[in-house]
């Protein structure tokens, strides 16, 4: 089935960093050799969009469109796909799965080497234009937008049965948290964990500790608002580390007779990294570094790592999204995974500047995106 041409629809276009997305009418061309076209029925809003727009902020990667937790449905196919067919629905995925290359190929990672993660950020051979110009795509995936394209290696074919209004967020902050506690950090029965961060990744993470069966899970914020939240994911005690006059790791070594089992650290932040490292105790702690930064290194002392502590880090949770992806909505359909819980508002792509402020101000878990509302 080839499609019919391009598609002119609504998107959500970052001209430059730093300043509102603008909704524009942008042209979509279609699903070249092995691209599918989607049409995007929900998407997510996450730390990482903001962080692209008001951090990293490379002036080479605009204009381009964000957006990259998504769920919708397949348009059109191009020329060699075979996997997915028109009115399939389907997660588009920020790491691919190419299932060829050395990495899809190890039990030991979910990298992959066709990843666009090799072209720093965004695809320079996107299929969008705007006002006769280039639209970089973020992620292979751009989902701030009715309609997109992206390689049949980077989209998960997913349960037809699955609400896309609420399956979107496994393309994402699900996944990345919960895998985070359960692939990277292989949390045990009993143990005792710290889940930095009570955004949707750390909600996420701090789930994937209890259905690890872990007995303790500290919940650690400078929000203190967030802890009613993290008690539905199953968080047991919270620590505010401003409630305290010294280290967070101190006050968590003393909880816990000389630290976590695990820590995992759910903020993007280095100062947070290092403190979630030396909450782990010696011998076999492990802290895994889930939030997304690339603007400072890292630092601790080497006996921190020489008492025998691990230190990881964590991409979506080491999920393989094509394998991943659909038995986490098998899961959320099971009733074994919370996903609703995180979704704090719904908008329409419209609103996506009120989602932003929302999320920069900490008001939300998830606002969900309509590109299509009634």
């Amino acid at each position: 089935h080839t499609s019919c041409g391009v598609i002119k629809c609504k998107a959500a276009v970052a001209w430059e960093p730093n300043k509102p997305l603008v909704i524009e009418d942008v042209e979509v061309a279609p699903p070249q050799a092995n691209e599918v076209r989607i049409k995007i029925v929900a998407t997510g809003m996450c730390h990482t969009d903001l962080y692209i727009l008001f951090e990293s902020m490379k002036k080479e990667s605009f204009p381009m469109i964000l957006g990259h937790e998504a769920a919708g449905i397949i348009e059109s196919v191009g020329p060699g796909v075979t996997e997915f067919q028109p009115g399939d629905k389907v997660i588009p995925l920020f790491i691919s799965q190419c299932r060829e290359c050395r990495f899809c190929k190890s039990p030991k990672t979910n990298q992959c080497e066709k990843g666009w993660i090799e072209t720093q950020h965004v695809l320079k051979d996107s299929r969008f234009t705007c006002k006769g110009k280039k639209i970089e795509q973020f992620a292979g995936t751009s989902t701030f937008s009715q309609y997109t394209v992206v390689n049949q290696m980077a989209v998960a074919k997913i349960d037809p049965s699955a609400p896309l209004d609420k399956v979107c967020l496994i393309g994402c902050g699900i996944c990345t948290g919960y895998g985070a506690a359960v692939n990277t950090a292989k949390v045990e029965p009993g143990s005792t964990c710290a889940v930095f961060g009570l955004g949707a990744v750390g909600l996420a993470a701090v789930m994937g500790c209890k259905a690890a069966g872990a007995k303790k899970i500290f919940a650690v914020d400078i929000n203190p608002e967030k802890f009613e939240k993290a008690k539905v994911f199953g968080a047991t005690d919270f620590v505010n580390p401003k409630d305290y006059d010294k280290p967070i790791s101190q006050v968590l070594a003393e909880m816990t007779n000389g630290g976590v089992d695990y820590s995992l650290e759910c903020v993007g932040n280095v100062e947070v990294m290092r403190s979630a490292l030396e909450s782990c105790v010696k011998g076999w702690g492990i802290s895994v570094v889930v939030g997304w930064t690339e603007l400072h290194d890292v630092a601790t002392r080497p006996v921190q790592l020489i008492a025998g502590r691990t230190w990881k880090g964590s991409m979506f949770g080491g999920f393989k999204g094509k394998d991943g992806v659909p038995e986490m909505v098998k899961a959320y359909l099971g009733k074994k995974l919370l996903v609703d819980e995180f979704i704090t508002h719904n908008m329409t792509l419209d609103q996506v500047n009120d989602a932003i402020e929302l999320m920069k101000h900490g008001k939300c878990i998830r606002t969900v995106l309509n590109p299509f509302p009634q």
